[in-house]
């Protein structure tokens, strides 16, 4: 078996795969084919895989790529100090991890000076392992007289003796077995142990829980070493790892001394120790510390992503014309008013709220863009003075005739988006506010759409995302978009460049010509004048044309998810049944699909079974949106306060956020409640994401309610009667 093949199997091991599908999917993006074309377009090949098990066999892969070179590396480091045996060569080239091989490779890496260096310049290398035999005689003293040397700086015999204890603590240190033991053993046996530094720092007592606090490493929750690190980075904790030294220095004794009885004996026990505190002590602390470090942050990145997922997947309110509001006291409440399509049709500002209170002006005046744009829906960004314009819209609303809904929109990073060039140049005649209030009405009607044009960092739907590799952080969000964005599709005659970016295969300046070249010549008739544009050339073509969608050209397959190179099948199965291409998701091709014997038709047309199944899919559903099978966002018509929540209450609300402890639920007040993990559901929950999404419309009863904290706790279980 090769070293390729072998590496296949391992990943197929642990993410308990085939060899078969590992290699299809290694070989796919070899070939230059995007995680979200190979998932959606080469079934056959992975076994329907989605894009998170591909991206994990890739990620996987590129580990194992990067183990082998670091193992060929030190393998050829030690080979030119002549000190490669076979027994050390099997144990680097057996090596799962990166950190195994570090080990075995830290005893003969170049250090700098060190007390054991230094010792074996003058010469006591001898002595050292003389000592480590544990000899009954001569004396150390004895033995070490023999190594006094005015000329190397050796005087006395203490001095000889020292040396030589240097160079056994260096040696015990340097023992890849001895630093593995005991790096579990702090593992399983270990204290993380946290106390108040600089507590002055901490003015609002955020972090008062933690200045004197413990709790063993292996049960220490993420989020916790999260908070610690930063109470840690602020200066207000210090933290420290209490690992079981007794166990420790009990178990280097056995494994280092050999004859207890031996006069070098305690010699070796003083080496032992001063190896243990002064060299792999600290070492092991910051290898756990940076290993839990680690897993908290992919567990944080995690809940980032998978929440970022729901909020980009909201359902959109099509059809919609829509009112967007940004509120503000002293600057006035932004009004933008957008059609269907996200056309901005009118701004104003109203001033309903102190220091001006101009309440009737601004009533009237929200009254009459209601009526002028036959608004049908209000959004309502949701920062400062979000609640009392909610008030003002709800009470205005009971003045207005028609039938009109508002809702509460998570305005996160909609000022990063409204200071942007991107926003400049789209509105360049507006201010600040004016766009945010446009950004606000546009996540209504496609949350997507407007989401990216938007940092993924700046929506608001983490925890401690400040706290984690930002450059990890940027990849796995970035990954989230893109697979989100090409599972939903894209109109390529209305989407921005912002969208069209995400676009499997799709650069920025690609992105750009292919609006550059709508705007100047037209919308695109068909896929196939997408050649034309520049910089997309035939592979980049393969890669995204599935994703991009006509909705009114000149070939119909053009608006569902079939790829071109499957339109002389698609027309070819049409035929078969007596239909045509603009028959597509008309009933009767629904019902002629449905009876469709879907095995022997995939072999007569040499297509696979999973890809005919998706090509039935499109034919019936051709602009199926996934987005339109989740629950609509909740809409309100009235307003509660605080003050009106009693215990026990029966509330609707939708989940805005999600971490390790509970979900963060906006219930119609001023402050969003929050459901703890263990009021999410009677069964035992691992994590709140395997109960609640964000944007999940939920049934809460209130539990708490605290008006001077502004604290709600909520349940999602029905009291008991």
């Amino acid at each position: 078996m090769s070293k390729a093949e072998s590496l296949i199997h391992v990943i197929a091991n642990e993410l308990q795969l085939s060899a078969q599908q590992v290699n299809n999917v290694i070989s796919l993006s070899e070939e230059g084919n995007t995680v979200p074309f190979i998932a959606r377009y080469r079934k056959e090949l992975t076994g329907a895989l989605d894009e998170v098990q591909i991206r994990n066999i890739l990620e996987k892969w590129n580990y194992l790529q990067n183990l082998e070179q670091r193992k060929e590396e030190v393998l050829r480091l030690i080979d030119e100090q002549g000190k490669l045996t076979d027994e050390l060569r099997d144990a680097i080239c057996g090596a799962t991890k990166l950190q195994q091989v570090e080990d075995l490779y830290r005893p003969y890496k170049q250090k700098r000076r060190t007390k054991a260096t230094i010792a074996k310049e003058k010469g006591i290398e001898p002595l050292a392992e003389w000592l480590f035999t544990c000899p009954i005689s001569p004396s150390p003293e004895e033995k070490a007289a023999e190594f006094i040397n005015p000329e190397k700086e050796v005087l006395t015999v203490e001095e000889a003796l020292q040396g030589a204890k240097d160079i056994i603590a260096e040696k015990v240190s340097d023992n890849a077995q001895f630093r593995q033991w005991i790096r579990e053993q702090t593992w399983k046996k270990g204290i993380i142990v946290s106390t108040g530094k600089d507590i002055e720092k901490d003015e609002k007592k955020v972090y008062e829980m933690y200045y004197e606090y413990e709790e063993p490493i292996h049960k220490i929750v993420p989020h916790r070493i999260l908070a610690l690190n930063r109470g840690e980075k602020e200066n207000v904790l210090r933290l420290s790892i209490q690992a079981p030294v007794e166990e420790i220095l009990t178990y280097l004794r056995i494994e280092t001394i050999t004859n207890d009885q031996s006069p070098a004996a305690p010699l070796l026990l003083e080496a032992i120790e001063d190896g243990y505190k002064r060299l792999i002590e600290p070492s092991i602390e910051r290898d756990i510390r940076n290993e839990l470090t680690e897993r908290a942050e992919e567990r944080a990145i995690h809940i980032f992503a998978e929440n970022l997922r729901k909020l980009l997947l909201q359902p959109p309110l099509k059809g919609k014309i829509v009112l967007g509001i940004d509120p503000a006291y002293r600057t006035g409440c932004k009004l933008a008013v957008v059609d269907e399509t996200g056309k901005l049709l009118k701004v104003d500002v109203i001033y309903p709220h102190p220091p001006h209170e101009r309440l009737e002006e601004a009533r009237e005046k929200l009254i009459r863009i209601i009526q002028d744009h036959s608004v049908q829906m209000i959004a309502i960004g949701n920062g400062t003075a979000s609640r009392e314009t909610e008030q003002f819209v709800a009470d205005t609303l009971k003045q207005v005739q028609q039938e009109i809904f508002y809702l509460i929109v998570s305005e996160a990073g909609a000022s990063v988006y409204s200071a942007s060039d991107l926003a400049r140049q789209e509105f360049p005649d507006l201010q600040v506010e004016e766009r945010s209030a446009v950004s606000i009405a546009r996540r209504v009607q496609d949350p997507l759409a407007e989401l990216v044009k938007i940092d993924p960092k700046s929506v608001g739907v983490g925890q401690y995302q400040h706290d984690v590799s930002q450059k990890k952080l940027a990849e796995s969000l970035h990954f989230v978009v893109e697979t989100v964005v090409n599972q939903v599709g894209v109109n390529v005659n209305t989407a921005s460049v912002s969208l069209l970016q995400y676009v499997s295969g799709l650069s920025k300046t690609v992105s750009e010509n292919i609006v550059k070249r709508r705007e100047e010549q037209g919308k695109f008739r068909n896929r196939s004048e997408l050649k034309t544009i520049p910089r997309l050339g035939a592979k980049t073509y393969e890669q995204c044309i599935g994703f991009l969608r006509i909705m009114d050209g000149d070939e119909p397959l053009d608006r569902t998810p079939i790829h071109p190179e499957r339109y002389d099948e698609v027309k070819k199965l049409l035929q078969q049944i007596g239909f045509t291409t603009a028959d597509i998701g008309s009933e009767t091709l629904r019902q002629a699909l449905q009876t469709l014997a879907v095995k022997e038709t995939a072999e007569a047309l040499g297509i696979g079974e999973l890809t005919l199944r998706d090509i039935i899919d499109a034919l019936i559903r051709p602009e199926r949106d996934p987005r339109d099978e989740l629950p609509k966002p909740l809409l309100r018509k009235d307003i509660l306060k605080m003050e009106d929540l009693k215990k026990g209450m029966e509330l609707e609300g939708t989940v805005r956020n999600v971490v390790d402890f509970g979900a963060f639920v906006d219930i119609g007040v001023k402050q969003d409640g929050l459901v703890h993990i263990s009021k999410l559901s009677k069964q035992y929950v691992r994590h709140p994401l395997d109960v609640v999404s964000v944007g999940d419309v939920v049934k809460v009863w209130v539990e708490d309610v605290d008006v001077a904290k502004g604290r709600i706790a909520l349940s999602m279980l029905p009291p008991e009667i």
